[in-house]
């Protein structure tokens, strides 16, 4: 009886030790995506997920967790186990929430520091988007009348202090003009208020609006970038007008800042084949957006950068409630 017991404990202990030592990934990786479908890191998340899951063994599953402009499923993520089977596909709002949660006086949904930088995949100047029927021909015209009617032009966003909301707010800044501002739960509801008429603008990623401008139902007037757009390059840059307005929506892969760096390196690795991957580069062109790879020295200083800059955005803004 005590050497079957003492056999059944060695083998118990086996077990525990292969389970210990098995391969990761052993189950499936959810990736979260802090805003609802229809919107750039639901659209760029998708062909990723899937190159990823290819490259890992196992399923890669999209959950989408909206709210408070991506805070929401931001705080989740930061907050998740450090193992590697719960990552997320992040926008620019990133950097900002934090800055917004110290201007607001209110509890910090999550750290920066909480969330290591893997790889980001597009980086896009937003676009100023209308309806086709807008009274609005270019960037000039909108301001012009949001000058001449303090407030009377609102605009959709994926949220206060959001990817949508920031870039709206430094061409108000920049141009000396007051206009409405009116929060979604994500990039999608706020460009089906815009089809709808709720709303008469929105500031988001090419491939957010770009269906929508090839059916004919949307104009696009100008965008928060130098130069032309890969994907629309008959749109302006709003310096072409003469405002000094600037901003990039990017998406980046991130993990919990704890996991292992084994862990983190077999996702660096699967982050970089998915990039490469003619499929996922063609779907999310397709989309309206190039993708910009960046891997994860470079991306790690690229979002310090953006945080610095962001910081004087929002301290600018002030409160919003």
């Amino acid at each position: 009886m005590h050497r079957r017991s003492v056999i059944a404990a060695l083998s118990l202990f086996a077990a525990v030790l292969a389970n210990a030592q098995a391969p990761y990934p052993s189950k499936p990786v959810t990736m979260v995506v802090p805003f609802p479908p229809g919107g750039l890191a639901d659209l760029v998340a998708r062909p990723v997920a899937e190159a990823m899951s290819r490259d890992l063994g196992q399923p890669v599953v999209i959950e989408n967790k909206a709210g408070a402009g991506g805070g929401v499923g931001m705080a989740y993520a930061a907050k998740a186990p450090a193992d590697g089977y719960t990552v997320l596909m992040a926008l620019s709002s990133l950097t900002v929430i934090p800055e917004a949660d110290a201007v607001l006086g209110r509890a910090q949904m999550y750290s920066l520091n909480s969330l290591r930088p893997i790889a980001r995949f597009t980086a896009d100047p937003t676009v100023l988007a209308v309806r086709a029927d807008a009274p609005w021909k270019t960037a000039k015209d909108f301001v012009e009348d949001a000058r001449k009617r303090p407030g009377a032009i609102n605009y959709g966003s994926s949220g206060n202090y959001g990817t949508m909301h920031v870039p709206m707010e430094i061409l108000s800044q920049n141009a000396g003009v007051k206009m409405t501002h009116v929060p979604f739960t994500g990039a999608g509801p706020a460009v089906v208020a815009l089809l709808g008429g709720q709303i008469d603008a929105v500031s988001s990623g090419p491939a957010t609006v770009l269906q929508h401008v090839k059916s004919g139902k949307l104009r696009v007037l100008a965008h928060w970038g130098n130069g032309r757009l890969e994907t629309m390059p008959e749109v302006p840059a709003l310096k072409d007008a003469g405002y000094n307005a600037e901003y990039a929506q990017w998406s980046g892969l991130f993990i919990p800042a704890a996991t292992p760096e084994p862990i983190a390196q077999r996702l660096r690795a699967a982050a970089r084949v998915a990039a490469q991957d003619a499929k996922v580069k063609q779907v999310i062109l397709n989309a309206g957006s190039p993708v910009l790879y960046q891997d994860t020295p470079d991306f790690e200083k690229y979002v310090q950068a953006d945080a610095k800059r962001m910081a004087e955005v929002v301290k600018k803004m002030g409160k919003v409630e």
